[in-house]
């Protein structure tokens, strides 16, 4: 599996569309301060479903879309599209060529595709789930994720030997299993309350 293209319009510094092609298996970004160098990981870990603002250097999360300058007006939105070779089925789907793309728009509505096919970050997630790719994933590291793992913050350390060893997946299952199990628990004591309350009702009728 390898990076073949990323298409970036109205994120944060990057007003108009701009689409980088990395032909090559090792690819660098280079440019002066300010040339949008961090933004371009941004804008790839935004993609993959990062949902906290912080983590993108922001207050809030509409504050990717391009905010104008002095000769621009503000952007209404923002879009990335991130697109993928997969000959060696890594991803598991028959496609040999994967696109994921996340629109967000200044009213706060959002959608994540997948081939141009509206889908959930769910999806996304399990589709990239233990191929090392991903928006808390260590292939992309980010700035203090180092210091993180070397104390072992929270940890760091743990989390990134489980996703080399490929488990991940298996603890995000057994996660929802527990979440579902949890829930029904709660769906099944709340139709004993109604059998009883039901039971009550029967009772007074037939006296």
């Amino acid at each position: 599996m390898r990076l073949r293209s990323l298409m970036i319009k109205g994120f944060k510094s990057f007003a108009d569309e701009t689409v980088l092609h990395f032909n090559k298996d090792v690819i660098g970004v280079v440019g002066p301060n300010g040339a949008g160098k961090s933004n371009v990981v941004d804008a790839i870990r935004w993609v993959l479903g990062e949902q906290k603002s912080k983590e993108l250097r922001l207050s809030k999360m509409t504050d990717v879309i391009f905010n104008g300058t002095k000769k621009r007006k503000a952007g209404q939105s923002a879009a990335v599209t991130l697109t993928f070779e997969n000959t060696k089925n890594i991803l598991p789907t028959e496609y040999q060529n994967v696109s994921i793309s996340r629109h967000l728009y200044r009213s706060g509505d959002s959608e994540y595709r997948l081939n141009g096919v509206a889908c959930r970050l769910k999806d996304i997630r399990s589709l990239f789930v233990d191929t090392g790719i991903g928006s808390n994933s260590y292939a992309i590291i980010a700035l203090g994720m180092v210091d993180d793992i070397l104390s072992d913050k929270e940890n760091a350390r743990r989390r990134m030997f489980e996703q080399a060893a490929g488990i991940s997946k298996y603890k995000t299952r057994k996660k929802e299993t527990l979440n579902k199990l949890k829930a029904t628990t709660v769906d099944l004591d709340r139709i004993e309350d109604l059998l009883f309350e039901i039971e009550g009702q029967l009772k007074s009728l037939k006296s």
